[in-house]
């Protein structure tokens, strides 16, 4: 059952219900063993950061900033803030000192958390530039601090301003002051365009998120929740809280690269993540069945076509399957697709919800068919995540994003965009009236910049309206749809479509280098170097026949006619993507010119 209190006393009020049973299971920077933590404890340590805060000078609705990889301490520094009434901003752990120094004196940031050595490396380059900015508290209690640097300090120490609770009183009384109108985060969006936005959330729209949630998504006590996306991210951020509301365990997950281990190790029922985390399952399983002799390939091919008959032809549109089919199921279900899922730590799989990009439906089948509920949704920061989404045991369809949550209202523009209305919309931007005014449309709809359609209750996504190119023939592409089709190759790690005002469409592709390497050893192709290998005219005409079997399905015109392959990964140090990882199409045109005008020669 639900316990949906105000930010400020929500843990507090789950260590009333659940008391020693456990709340979170982490691993210490930089450890190797998985500790747990119960809800009690979970709660005295967030008491003891909002009387430290206290101690420190922190007002009501002041703005504390949070720079840090997932971890114990940034749940405490959370709900230990928003415990006085404070508000936090998070930061991506990969962000430019740059953005740092930007957020920082943007919001007037006197404390700033940081988690490891990178983080406080980062903080304290820019201290000098950010006027406001007085203290950085370390979560790591391995960074080395500067000799020079009177001013920083150890997450440790920091709790001893508030040991012993000496300003509790006080923090019960701002508790029984907080109101819904309280902002509990400025998002800072990175964006694919122009300076980041600070998108206001307040407790209000939390609590309208979690009331609709909770009809609709069905995480609950008994369920092991995976933290594997950054806190940061509005995503994870809602989905977390939405578990604390549940009274389920958290698992977090503090460095991305070891998700599938954490999986292997801590067996979750349940994860948010991006689509291109099942792509690389996807992958990972096609790679394997390639490798497995013929009958095991045989065995499996005919599972996955049993399994999606059962699960996407049947299921998903609400239909009985024959009882036939599901005897025969339930039987590869028990010992081909739980070996598989055995293999990717999932035994015990509740639901995963997924969000954040396309979703290609050849890996949606997949995914569905081995037995794993994916649960494919659409937000956006300024709607504090979810929007829509499917909903377990009612009818859905691959491609959709499900249906809109309760309270939401969506209308599509003349244009074709999607537009909504409803208690978990973003009150606007912060310090950015005249954006707030651009973003929604005179009879208070906010404008997504998301162009799609209704169909029988459900919510299908077409591309983004900004994201369109058209080619000097007039034809309008959509690159992010092109992309999607082309990331379930397992040779294809990135991939940038190119075609604005060109006479056709071209891509700059990133391959996953150790399976390419491995391609040219076996077919005998020499290379000293990655630059060799993205050359070599054999290893393009096997990416070329890759890529014209995944495309066979698109328009002429969206077909890519030419490519280069790249010997190195677009990268946020050089301005190419955001700190969610999408690309900034606009830097990748400038950084790649060369290489693009190349593709276009006669």
């Amino acid at each position: 059952m639900q316990t949906n209190s105000h930010l400020s006393r929500l843990i507090h009020d789950q260590a009333k219900n659940y008391g020693d049973r456990e709340a979170l299971v982490y691993k210490d920077f930089g450890g190797k063993e998985w500790k747990s933590m119960s809800w009690n404890q979970f709660s005295d340590n967030v008491k003891q950061v909002s009387n430290a805060l206290l101690n420190l000078g922190v007002k009501v609705q002041e703005n504390v900033g949070v720079f840090s990889q997932n971890s114990i301490q940034y749940l405490f520094t959370d709900f230990g803030a928003w415990g006085i009434r404070a508000v936090t901003i998070p930061f991506y752990a990969t962000s430019s000192e740059q953005q740092i120094q930007f957020m920082v004196s943007d919001a007037k940031i006197r404390f700033l958390f940081v988690g490891e050595q990178e983080q406080y490396d980062k903080a304290r380059r820019v201290v000098s530039m950010c006027q406001s900015l007085e203290r950085i508290i370390i979560f790591d209690k391995n960074v080395r601090i500067s000799t020079h640097d009177p001013n920083a300090m150890y997450f440790d120490d920091f709790l001893k301003y508030g040991e012993n609770l000496p300003r509790q009183t006080e923090v019960e009384s701002l508790q029984a002051q907080a109101s819904m109108d309280d902002i509990a985060n400025i998002l800072y969006t990175s964006g694919t365009t122009g300076d980041s936005k600070g998108v206001i959330l307040t407790c209000g729209q939390y609590h309208a998120a979690f009331v609709a949630n909770d009809k609709c998504v069905p995480v609950g006590e008994k369920d092991r929740v995976l933290n594997f996306l950054p806190f940061t991210h509005i995503f994870e951020k809602g989905w977390k809280i939405l578990s604390i509301t549940e009274g389920a365990t958290l698992i977090v997950n503090t460095y991305p690269l070891e998700v599938q281990q954490s999986m292997k190790e801590t067996h979750p029922t349940c994860m948010s993540s991006v689509p291109r985390f099942w792509e690389k399952v996807y992958m990972g399983v096609q790679e394997q069945i390639d490798k497995a002799s013929a009958p095991k390939r045989k065995l499996f091919q005919h599972a996955l076509s049993v399994g999606k008959k059962h699960n996407i032809d049947y299921l998903s549109k609400g239909k009985r399957p024959p009882l036939a089919l599901h005897l025969e199921y339930e039987m590869l279900n028990r010992t081909v697709f739980s070996l598989v899922r055995k293999e990717l730590g999932l035994e015990n799989a509740h639901f995963f919800p997924t969000a954040g990009a396309t979703v290609n439906p050849k890996v949606e089948e997949f995914v569905h068919a081995i037995g794993i509920n994916m649960i494919v949704g659409y937000g956006l920061t300024e709607s504090l995540a979810t929007v829509s989404c499917n909903h377990l045991g009612k009818p859905w369809t691959v491609g959709g994003v499900g249906i809109p949550i309760e309270g939401i209202d969506i209308k599509i523009s003349d244009e074709g965009e999607v537009l909504l209305k409803g208690p978990t919309i973003t009150i606007g931007y912060y310090n950015r009236d005249d954006l707030t005014r651009e973003a929604f449309t005179e009879d208070g709809y906010f404008k997504t910049g998301d162009s799609g359609y209704l169909k029988d209750g459900e919510l299908f996504l077409k591309e983004r309206i900004k994201d369109l190119y058209k080619t000097s023939n007039g034809k309008y592409i959509a690159p992010q749809m092109i992309e999607s089709k082309l990331l379930v190759d397992k040779f294809i790690d990135q991939i940038a479509i190119i075609a604005d005002q060109r006479k056709f469409v071209s891509a700059l592709i990133i391959p996953v280098y150790p399976l390419l390497e491995e391609y040219a050893r076996e077919h005998h192709i020499p290379f000293e170097n990655r630059e060799e290998l993205c050359a070599d005219p054999r290893i393009n005409e096997m990416m070329k026949e890759r890529i014209d079997t995944l495309q066979q399905q698109l328009a002429h015109y969206e077909q890519i006619k030419r490519f280069t392959l790249l010997p190195h990964h677009f990268s946020m140090e050089k301005g190419e993507l955001t700190n969610t990882l999408k690309l900034k199409r606009r830097v990748l045109n400038e950084n790649y010119r060369k290489e693009i005008d190349k593709m276009y020669e006669e």
